[in-house]
């Protein structure tokens, strides 16, 4: 009977209406922070209950146009408070980077750097020889100069190491070698320790294990390349970093005007002012309190 609904809003000038969907629109811009991915992220201040003072009501009723300043004033004070929040939490940030999280990051590549270039020179001193590639390995004191046997002689030594403590077993292109049970992928596996440490996962192939520890030892260069650009990229950051923390906020001065401006509005309506209570819950002095009466009743 009725296909279509059509819904008519009307707001009458100068009356109560235009403080409703100011209601309506602060509502609406607070879960609008919550629900968008820009700045403020996924935060907001918690919002009051609004409450409507004698005054406001007045100022609508007579449609005084300073009040209709006073609240466009209150949204954007309100906008370039939250940005500077905004910007403040960003200026910490940037802050503590400075202080503590790029000079470690620095550190820290300063040392892989010194270990990679150390471990890679003895790699390099240490090439493996002959037709099959191989390097003599030791382990338990003896010295293997066949593949095969040092392979099997691997595989042999990890089963009698069912531990995940580490042990120390050999030695290999001039790194020690330790040997571990991985109890989280259940498997064994190998350290090849120099100025840091290689992890190699082993498997039952005895040459595919050897194969596997010439694999991570060939990664050496890459790696020693790898922490000299993180290490670059990480100085870079830095700058930009100490160049971006000594920017002012962009809209100080807006802020401090437009802030102002509204405490000379509020001043000028009295909204500065709390209202008086209109009913007083106090008793008069004067009056009487009613008598208690009495409960015993004859019998």
């Amino acid at each position: 009977m009725f296909p279509e609904v059509q819904v008519y809003r009307y707001v009458t000038e100068q009356t109560f209406d235009a403080y409703l969907y100011q209601l309506v629109e602060s509502k609406q811009k607070f879960i609008s922070q919550i629900m968008t991915s820009k700045s403020p992220v996924r935060s907001a201040e918690d919002v009051d209950e609004v409450a409507l003072s004698f005054a406001e009501v007045k100022m609508l009723a007579t449609g005084d146009e300073r009040f209709k300043e006073k609240m466009d004033l209150d949204m954007q004070v309100a906008k370039l408070k939250v940005l500077k929040q905004s910007y403040l939490s960003e200026h910490y940030d940037l802050e503590d980077r400075i202080l503590k999280d790029y000079p470690q990051e620095i550190k820290d590549y300063e040392e892989r750097i010194v270990g990679y270039g150390n471990d890679a020179a003895i790699a390099e001193q240490h090439k493996p020889q002959g037709e099959d590639k191989f390097c003599p390995m030791t382990l338990k004191g003896v010295t293997y100069t066949k593949k095969a046997d040092a392979g099997e002689m691997l595989l042999a030594i990890c089963k009698e190491y069912p531990m995940s403590a580490p042990a120390e077993i050999g030695s290999y292109r001039g790194f020690k070698i330790e040997v571990f049970y991985d109890t989280v992928n259940a498997h064994y596996c190998l350290n090849l320790c120099g100025a840091r440490k290689y992890k190699v996962d082993l498997g039952m192939d005895a040459l595919g294990n050897l194969t596997r520890i010439e694999n991570e030892l060939a990664k050496l260069p890459a790696r020693l390349e790898a922490a000299k650009t993180k290490k670059a990229e990480t100085i870079a950051q830095l700058e930009t970093a100490k160049v971006e923390v000594e920017k002012p906020f962009a809209f100080e001065e807006e802020l401090k005007e437009k802030t102002e401006r509204l405490n000379a509005l509020n001043i000028e309506l009295n909204l500065n002012e709390k209202d008086t209570p209109v009913i007083d819950d106090e008793p008069e002095q004067d009056e009487e309190t009613p008598e208690k009466k009495n409960t015993d009743r004859e019998r």
